[in-house]
């Protein structure tokens, strides 16, 4: 397992720092990394580490998420308002719908394993837009109008959404009818998440204030509350359905309102552990690609991609309607809203492990999706964000070509 580490740090910080040099995303080359070393390539990657990769990548987005939290003012949400709620549903919504409709043109395919296939690909990726979010926000970009804020909080939700809908489809292929009241989890996950969060945040605040400790201890308390807040939702999910990363963004949240030094000092050190966190993360999400799947695939599955995602920025452009947010601006957050590459990972093989019969055609549309959205919406963001956007002190930065 060290040589697995060893390799997987190494490659990924040398193609990482390749892919920059390049003038493209430091997660590509990470991606490519966890391809090649992974167990559909050179097969470097040792067989225990492969089997706790899914906590691992948990992990690491926990940690990107409660560095989130810690800079996601509340204030800053209320000023969005509706949008930041439709933004939670209404892009993945079209996505699905447009899925249900074009897949069985393009595979042999019924409309229900179509569905199956729009859920699996309708997330986005929390860990790709997040941390792009937050340097926007530190830099001063889109903060006039919270558009960091908006699509942060909108692709924790999105999540949610989509894998109940996954749930309840892959329900309906199984035998049973689908299950309408399951849509009534997600609004009281969201709720049950916030509460929770806000609570165990206050009571860390009051923790934090009567007994003095290293900010290093605070981190690890911090950490390993919201690493229980993770396992709580799966403890209560019988009784109560809870969000557990809301509420891990909820904790953040509420330590920056009730102690804003502290929080200013815990996310510096939340992104430094970043670093390794986001190595591990987007390693092991390349290690689920089977680049196979994708060669066989076609052409035809990339023009479906491509045709979801306009129907995707479709759905980003209603749920800004009769907003402040200007056109370029909503061009930005549709763009923002692309990455797909977690969920994906995690739920993309499910489907075939279960039997669904075009199993193996969602698998290869959820690798490709991967391999086309995670760069295309990173990319995006870094190559557009100062051509469409508006720093926080009014002034719109003068933009030189190649200049970034």
């Amino acid at each position: 397992m060290l040589f697995s580490l060893a390799m997987m740090v190494l490659c990924g910080m040398i193609l990482s720092g390749t892919m920059q040099k390049l003038k493209l995303p430091g997660l590509v080359g990470m991606l490519l990394t966890g391809i090649l070393l992974g167990p559909y390539a050179l097969n470097l990657i040792a067989p225990e580490l492969l089997n706790i990769s899914a906590d691992l990548r948990q992990i690491a987005l926990i940690v990107i998420l409660t560095r989130a939290g810690l800079a996601l003012d509340i204030k800053d949400l209320k000023k969005v308002g509706r949008p930041a709620i439709l933004m939670c549903f209404i892009p993945a919504s079209f996505e699905i719908a447009a899925i249900t409709i074009f897949a069985p043109m393009f595979f042999p395919v019924s409309h229900l394993e179509a569905a199956i296939m729009g859920t699996v690909l309708g997330a986005v990726s929390p860990a790709v837009i997040v941390p792009k979010m937050l340097k926007l926000m530190e830099s001063g970009y889109g903060r006039a109008k919270s558009i960091p804020q908006l699509i942060m909080a909108g692709a924790s939700v999105d999540d949610i959404y989509v894998i109940v809908l996954f749930t309840s489809f892959m329900g309906m292929y199984e035998g049973s009818s689908f299950d309408a009241i399951s849509l009534i989890k997600i609004p009281v996950a969201i709720v049950t998440g916030l509460l929770v969060g806000i609570l165990v945040g206050l009571a860390l605040v009051k923790l934090f204030q009567k007994i003095h400790m290293r900010d290093t201890a605070k981190i690890l308390i911090v950490l390993s509350t919201a690493f229980l807040l993770v396992s709580l939702e799966t403890a209560m999910k019988a009784y109560v359905p809870m969000s557990g990363l809301l509420a891990v963004m909820a904790l953040g949240g509420t330590i920056l309102k009730q102690y804003g030094i502290l929080a200013k000092r815990l996310s510096g050190k939340f992104s430094k552990i970043w670093v390794a966190a986001e190595l591990m993360l987007f390693i092991l999400v390349g290690t689920t690609v089977d680049i196979s799947y994708a060669a066989k695939s076609g052409f035809m599955a990339v023009v479906l991609i491509l045709i979801a995602l306009l129907i995707r920025v479709c759905g980003v452009f209603v749920c800004l309607a009769k907003t402040k947010i200007n056109t370029r601006e909503r061009m930005f957050c549709a763009i923002a809203y692309l990455p797909k590459a977690t969920v994906q990972a995690a739920i993309g093989g499910l489907p075939l492990a279960a039997g669904v019969a075009a199993g193996n055609t969602i698998l290869t549309v959820a690798v490709l999706a991967i391999l086309i959205t995670a760069p295309l919406g990173a990319i995006g963001v870094d190559a557009t964000y100062k051509r469409l956007l508006v720093r926080n002190d009014g002034h719109a930065k003068t933009f030189t070509p190649g200049k970034q």
